[in-house]
């Protein structure tokens, strides 16, 4: 078995605390997932493969080459959930032209204003919130817009979920520390079980990363390498899901 990626940041101390107290037990997967990408877009990715000092300077908030490690895991997930008639759930971000409705996260960052230069003075002619055309959501998915870090705040997800008759979610997408986070607390705290493929998830921190994947893993959520997540979605039978059409009616 390959070593938790978070092992590295933990002394010995903390590793005998997990262990004694029982953290970390295997929670399992559910019975009808749905599978969640969250924020995987050109904000957080760039535009193209770059180490990330370079990248941030275009997208301050890219995760740099980390984020391209992770797409051809994410579109592995996305290919087999779609096969398997499996819901896929995608997430970005949302906000008005002029950051009105941006809230706090105009309070802790210095380029926070870049954000709304008009498309003429920036520097790359992407949307940012424009889902990475290498994991481009499909007809049959769902993609929800959201203002804050959890997926679930503000937004119609759990009405989703509960229309598909899911019972649990696959998550992966960025950020670990922030975004994907933020909505596997929420998750957990609506007692949905959640898989966390790790080497599908990334962070623009490889601490807070491997921190963050060691907290969820033992309080929240199952966080494990995408191929097991893989032979999972592979084993499944034909489920019934409410799936959106997905094409307009004939005329």
């Amino acid at each position: 078995m390959t070593e938790p990626v978070w092992n590295k940041f933990l002394t010995e101390r903390d590793k005998a605390v997990f262990e004694t107290a029982g953290y970390g037990t295997r929670a399992g997967f559910g019975e009808k997932p749905a599978l969640l990408v969250i924020d995987v877009n050109y904000n957080f990715c760039g535009d193209t493969r770059e180490p990330i000092l370079e990248s941030i300077k275009k997208y301050r908030n890219s995760c740099g080459e980390d984020a391209w490690d992770a797409l051809p895991v994410i579109r592995k997930l996305v290919d087999v959930a779609r096969a398997k008639g499996v819901p896929v759930i995608y997430s970005t971000g949302d906000g008005r032209a002029d950051g009105w409705d941006r809230g706090g996260w105009a309070w802790k960052n210095s380029r926070n204003k870049e954000d709304l230069a008009p498309p003429e003075v920036r520097t790359s002619n992407r949307d940012g919130n424009d889902i990475m055309d290498e994991i481009a959501p499909g007809p049959k998915d769902i993609v929800i817009r959201k203002l804050k870090p959890s997926v679930f705040n503000g937004t119609a997800l759990m009405g989703h979920i509960n229309n598909l008759g899911a019972d649990s979610l696959i998550v992966a997408g960025t950020t670990t520390s922030g975004c994907v986070r933020a909505t596997v607390i929420d998750a957990f705290s609506l007692n949905l079980r959640v898989t966390i493929a790790e080497d599908g998830c990334f962070d623009r921190s490889e601490a807070s990363h491997a921190i963050n994947l060691c907290d969820m893993n033992a309080k929240y959520a199952d966080v494990i390498g995408s191929d097991e997540v893989l032979d999972y979605l592979a084993g499944l039978d034909e489920l019934d899901y409410n799936l959106p059409a997905g094409a307009p009616p004939s005329v």
